[in-house]
C-alpha cells in the first residue's frame, strides 16, 4: 500500500488536473503530463518541490495505486507505448487509489488488537477489495465504488468505537468540525473524534493525540511539533506530510517524519 514511482508511469502527474494555488505553481488538466514529468516517468523537480511551488505534490499519496494500475492492469504497457489506452488507465487509476485507500484502512483494523471481534469481516472485505483491484480496467471501471466504501465505513466506525472506548472518560467529538486555525496547544484529546474535521493551520502543538480518530482529517499546515499521536486511528502518511511537526512529534508506527519537519 505505498507507492514505488518507479514502478508507475508517473500517473499522478498526467491523469489529475491541478490547480494554480499556494499548492500548486500553474494550471494543469487532467490527461496532460507535468511539463516536469521526465521520459523516464520521474518528476525532474523532485528534490525542490516545495520550492517551485509544488508543495501539493509533497502530500499526495496512491497508496500504491500507480503502480498497479501500470504493472497489473495494463500489464506494464505505459500509455506512451500504447496512446489508444491512455485515457482508460488515466479513469481507472482514481478508481484504484480509491480501492487501496480502502484497503490501507482495512489493513490498520485487522491490527488493532481491541477491534478483534471485526477482524473476520474486516479480512473478508480486504479479500474481496484486493481480488477487485486485479481486475480489468472494464470491470474497475464499472465497480460501485461509493458502496464499496460504504460497507467499509460500517467496519471503520465500529473499530474506532471499540479502540476509544478504552481511553477513560469522556471524549470530545469533534466530527466534521470547522477547526480551521484553532488554538488547541496542549489539547487533551486523547480518544476524540476528529473523523473530517477541517484542522488547516491549526496549532496542535503538545496535543495529546493519542487514540484519536483522525480518518479525513485536514491536517494542512497543522502544526505538530511535540503531539503526540501514539495509535492514532486510520492517520496516513498525506495527513502527516501535509503538517508541520518536529523531534519531539510522536507517530504512529508505520508513519515516517517527512524530510521538511523541524530536527
Amino acid at each position: 500500500m505505498r507507492a514505488d514511482c518507479g514502478d508507475c508511469f508517473g500517473l499522478c502527474c498526467v491523469a489529475l488536473p491541478f490547480a494554480k494555488s499556494q499548492d500548486f505553481a500553474r494550471n494543469k488538466s487532467a490527461g496532460s503530463p507535468c511539463h516536469h514529468l521526465g521520459d523516464d516517468f520521474r518528476c525532474g523537480i523532485h528534490a525542490r518541490l516545495r520550492d517551485e511551488g509544488y508543495q501539493g505534490c509533497t502530500v499526495f499519496d496512491c497508496f500504491g495505486a500507480g503502480q498497479k494500475v501500470s504493472q497489473v492492469t495494463f500489464e506494464g504497457v505505459s500509455w506512451r507505448e500504447r496512446p489508444e489506452s491512455a485515457r482508460a488507465m488515466y479513469e481507472v487509476f482514481p478508481v484504484m487509489r480509491h480501492l487501496h485507500e480502502l484497503l490501507w484502512y482495512l489493513g490498520e483494523i485487522v491490527e488493532l488488537r481491541r477491534a478483534k471481534s471485526l477482524h473476520r469481516d474486516a479480512r473478508r472485505a480486504l479479500e474481496d477489495i484486493e481480488r477487485l483491484t486485479r481486475a480489468g480496467a472494464d470491470e474497475l471501471l464499472a465497480a460501485d465504488v461509493p458502496a464499496i466504501r460504504d460497507g467499509v465505513n460500517t467496519l471503520l466506525l465500529k473499530a474506532s468505537d471499540l479502540v476509544r472506548a478504552q481511553v477513560p472518560g469522556r471524549k470530545k467529538n469533534h466530527r466534521g468540525a470547522d477547526l480551521v486555525g484553532a488554538r488547541l496547544r496542549s489539547a487533551d484529546l486523547r480518544g476524540a473524534s476528529l473523523r473530517g474535521a477541517l484542522l488547516i493551520a491549526a496549532d496542535l502543538t503538545g496535543a495529546d493525540l493519542r487514540c484519536a480518530d483522525l480518518i479525513g482529517a485536514d491536517l494542512r499546515d497543522a502544526r505538530l511539533a511535540g503531539a503526540d499521536l501514539t495509535g492514532a486511528l486510520f492517520l496516513t502518511q498525506a495527513q502527516v506530510n501535509a503538517a508541520h511537526g518536529d523531534a519531539a512529534t510522536k507517530l504512529p508506527p508505520g508513519l515516517t517524519r517527512p524530510a521538511h519537519w523541524t530536527p
